[in-house]
């Protein structure tokens, strides 16, 4: 089965940078799309970012558009997610998900997605 391990969280400063990575493995993931999600205390679960696995087309969240980017390693099979110009407000548990079976224009929607890692925190201090 499908098993996503993310890594790469932690605590950083307003204005630094995270890289976080998704290992993926169980399955070709070519009909994939990768997802990232967030989820912050008392708040529900937000869309960040999604790349086609295959074609590599990218859609991102308003609140990280122009300061992330998401990325695919085909060869290593990891999902990417470069973070820059932090701010306190992007502090939250970051979710790498996937999923096959997601309508194209639904992408943003995390119900959509049938495998989900564990998480990673991220923390970013004003």
């Amino acid at each position: 089965q499908v098993q996503l391990v993310e890594s790469g969280g932690g605590l950083v400063q307003a204005g630094g940078s995270l890289r976080l990575s998704c290992a993926a493995s169980g399955r070709s993931f070519s009909r994939y799309i990768m997802a990232w999600f967030r989820q912050a205390p008392g708040k529900e679960r937000e869309f960040v970012a999604a790349i086609w696995w295959l074609a590599g087309s990218t859609y991102y969240g308003d609140s990280v558009k122009g300061r992330f980017t998401i990325s695919r390693d085909n060869a290593k099979n990891t999902l990417n997610l470069q973070m820059n110009s932090l701010k306190p407000e992007d502090t939250a548990v970051y979710y790498c998900a996937a999923g096959n079976r997601v309508l194209g224009s639904r992408y943003y929607v995390d119900s959509e997605y049938e495998n989900w890692g564990q998480g990673t925190q991220v923390t970013v201090s004003s």
